[in-house]
């Protein structure tokens, strides 16, 4: 993996929005955070346009985002928010100049889709809440993006959870929405998953839909040669009137129950207020006991 430099006080963090329309307001909380922090946030009013759902269409979000990818002086570029979009500009995006100077692009959900290209173009980046919602998010995940930033060890304490495997993973973490890496099978925006510890996280899906992703990427061979699995926010899960059975976790639990590597369910990232940041493609350890589980993130420079 690259290196890419952590941020410091004056650092310039683009605010792009890449997939669903913001208006100011939502983003004001974030602004006002930025700038506590002594970072110097950048965006226009482009970051407010409109076309249907979308924040403009696909090659104005196209445009806008290969600006800031290029843009030398932004240190990080951190997504507007989530919902639907990036995957429809994807292939618009133009890495080469951005891969001379990498910079760290900070989201989740729908980001999946630039985290999974990232992680084939040997950048790492960063899993962690956005702009919109920002003033409903804990003060732990507000910290654990400030630490994550400014290159601080991430270490995180995890009630433990019926359906864990206990072990001992170490490496690579990446992934994302379940959801979005389901629609990227077999597209070069499908993260490299041998020998790495995938993370999974959705929201608002129904168990058998949960069932049928886990069970897609187990046949197309994606969940045969993990290190392990971290199961995240699993939110708004819905059910059929007639009930299909099983809980969503018993769903993934059964679904890589033929492998011999840890699982960590409840980690703290995903839809919800205490969404903390974590490094995709950057070293990490996490032991899962019937006592604890701990993560880890250090060795960061």
């Amino acid at each position: 993996m690259k290196q890419i430099p952590f941020l410091h006080q004056g650092s310039k963090i683009g605010i792009v929005a890449p997939a669903r329309k913001v208006i100011p307001e939502e983003m004001q909380y974030a602004i006002d955070w930025l700038e506590e922090q002594g970072f110097k946030p950048i965006y226009d009013n482009r970051l407010f346009a409109e076309h249907h759902i979308f924040a403009g269409d696909d090659d104005f979000r196209a445009a806008v985002f290969q600006e800031y990818l290029d843009n030398e002086e932004i240190e990080a570029i951190w997504l507007a928010r989530g919902g639907y979009g990036s995957i429809r500009i994807i292939d618009k995006l133009d890495f080469t100049r951005f891969l001379q100077h990498p910079k760290w692009v900070i989201g989740f959900s729908d980001t999946s889709v630039i985290h999974g290209k990232l992680n084939r173009l040997g950048v790492p980046s960063l899993h962690a809440f956005m702009p919109f919602f920002f003033a409903n998010k804990t003060p732990e995940a507000k910290q654990s993006l400030f630490d994550a930033l400014t290159g601080k060890a991430l270490h995180y304490a995890i009630e433990p959870q019926p359906e864990n495997r206990n072990g001992e993973m170490e490496g690579e973490i990446v992934g994302g929405n379940l959801s979005v890496l389901y629609g990227m099978i077999g597209s070069d925006t499908f993260p490299e998953l041998e020998g790495k510890i995938l993370f999974i996280e959705e929201v608002d899906e129904y168990i058998y839909h949960i069932d049928r992703m886990m069970h897609a990427l187990k046949r197309a061979g994606k969940l045969a040669r993990l290190k392990g699995l971290i199961v995240g926010g699993l939110t708004q899960i819905h059910d059929n009137p007639d009930p299909f059975g099983m809980s969503v976790e018993e769903v993934i639990a059964e679904a890589v129950a033929e492998y011999d590597y840890p699982v960590c369910f409840g980690f703290p990232a995903g839809h919800f207020d205490d969404n903390r940041a974590v490094f995709f493609g950057l070293d990490s350890r996490l032991l899962v006991t019937d006592e604890k589980v701990v993560f880890l993130n250090e060795d960061l420079h």
